[in-house]
């Protein structure tokens, strides 16, 4: 694996991490819109179904 493609890799780990935890905090600071982790879990799959649809192409 080249060092560009763990580059971003990594980048996509982390963004998807940042993504989770915001959505789980802004879930967690108004709990009548859902449970955050329900919402933080909801984030990643919805990362991971867009990366595999870009991978399958």
């Amino acid at each position: 694996m080249s060092s560009l493609a763990l580059a971003v890799l990594l980048l996509l780990v982390l963004v998807t991490l940042l993504l989770a935890g915001g959505i789980g905090y802004i879930a967690h600071r108004h709990p009548a819109l859902t449970a955050p982790i329900t919402a933080a879990g909801m984030a990643v799959a919805l990362v991971i179904a867009c990366v595999s649809l870009l991978g399958a192409r």
